[in-house]
């Protein structure tokens, strides 16, 4: 081989891994570990995924406060997390990213849970789970202005809410309620809940639905013990689409996913899934979404075109958790909590090719888990 030929091979071996690491990502995520009181950050390169930090959280060194819901601000800068346990209330933290150091805390309700961040008001939906009450108990969602951190309002809905979530837009909150079988509009501007809607795909809408509810008594929807039949559906979980006209419900009790259309407030499409679903996302291409099966310990690809699974993943322990898709559609980021002394772990699988990636262990009872930032 001649000395110009060597060379040419040289430069273009050496043009590769200039354009690979161009063009290479840092994926960074947060992930609770709820029996650990602990919040770990990882890192992903695009093959190995990095423990970079373990950061204590809570204020009690002797006890757990269990690290629930967790959500990073639209600007990058903080992070949030919901401490479920207290006397009996639990707390909101706020913390500075990079630094990861504590800024403020305030009291919320019974069990605060997931939240999320509304792109139009800036202010934060926390739902109150309230596992202290019993399956009659009416609960809320928190609406808290994070600059302040000072709880400014409270709005009822059903019975131990979960999934809280909002539209790209941030006009419009969601959540669903396990033990009222029902999915919950509230209005980010007028902090009012406008419509409710049965998660069950053998239901039409209910006497709720559709309606606008400003004026109307909300206590004449609690229900009490004697009345209260729990449904079938437990819902657990609500994403919205990229576009903002469906929402999916995840329901646990009966092993489905459904689509709602927004504007015409009713289920179009049920997907059946493996058993126990629990959390999901869809990608912000729009072709992905991505379901957390907790009694299965599996992770399911759906294609939202097609309505079929692609892929069904075999999680590497039992009570598969949450997900969180990254900002490119490209990976799908899952946290499995483990069982009994077992470490929580975040598996990473990837969308396109459809194939699992790697693992990072981190502490027991993995759970919450959000984005962070992407870095070339």
């Amino acid at each position: 081989m001649s000395k110009n030929m060597k060379r040419t091979i040289q430069l273009i071996f050496v043009v590769t891994i200039m354009i690979n690491n161009l063009f290479a990502k840092d994926y960074y995520i947060y992930c609770t570990a709820e029996s650990e009181d602990e919040v770990a950050l990882i890192r992903f390169d695009g093959k190995v995924a990095h423990v970079e930090k373990r950061i204590p959280v809570g204020v009690w060194p002797v006890e757990i406060e269990g690290p629930h819901g967790i959500s990073v601000s639209p600007d990058g800068d903080y992070w949030y997390l919901s401490m479920a346990h207290g006397m009996p209330y639990g707390h909101l933290y706020k913390y500075e990213t990079g630094t990861d150091k504590m800024v403020d805390r305030v009291e919320l309700g019974l069990f605060p849970a997931t939240m999320g961040i509304s792109n139009a008001t800036g202010l934060l939906y926390i739902v109150n789970f309230n596992l202290h009450g019993g399956h009659s108990k009416v609960s809320d969602v928190s609406i808290v202005d994070p600059d302040e951190m000072i709880e400014i309002e409270r709005v009822e809905t059903g019975i131990m809410p979960h999934g809280s979530r909002l539209l790209n837009n941030g006009l419009k909150h969601y959540s669903v309620a396990m033990m009222s079988g029902e999915l919950y509009e509230i209005d980010a501007m007028t902090m009012e809940l406008k419509r409710t809607l049965s998660t069950s795909p053998m239901k039409k809408m209910n006497k709720h639905s559709g309606h606008n509810m400003k004026g109307m008594n909300h206590s004449k929807m609690k229900m009490n013990s004697m009345s209260h039949n729990m449904p079938a559906e437990k819902p657990t979980w609500v994403y919205p689409h990229p576009n903002d006209n469906f929402l999916y419900v995840v329901n646990n009790g009966t092993d489905n996913v459904v689509e709602i259309d927004v504007n015409k407030w009713k289920i179009t499409r049920t997907f059946k899934t493996d058993k126990g679903p629990y959390n999901c996302e869809v990608s912000q291409d729009g072709k992905y979404l991505v379901v957390t099966y907790k009694s299965a310990a599996k992770t399911g690809v759906w294609d939202l075109a097609t309505g079929k699974e692609l892929a069904k993943f075999k999680n590497t322990r039992k009570v598969t958790h949450g997900v969180v898709i990254s900002p490119d559609s490209r990976y799908a980021f899952v946290s499995v909590e483990g069982i009994g002394k077992e470490p929580g772990a975040v598996e990473i699988f990837d969308l396109k090719k459809l194939k699992a990636v790697t693992i990072a262990e981190i502490g027991k009872q993995a759970g919450g888990i959000a984005f962070w930032k992407m870095d070339n």
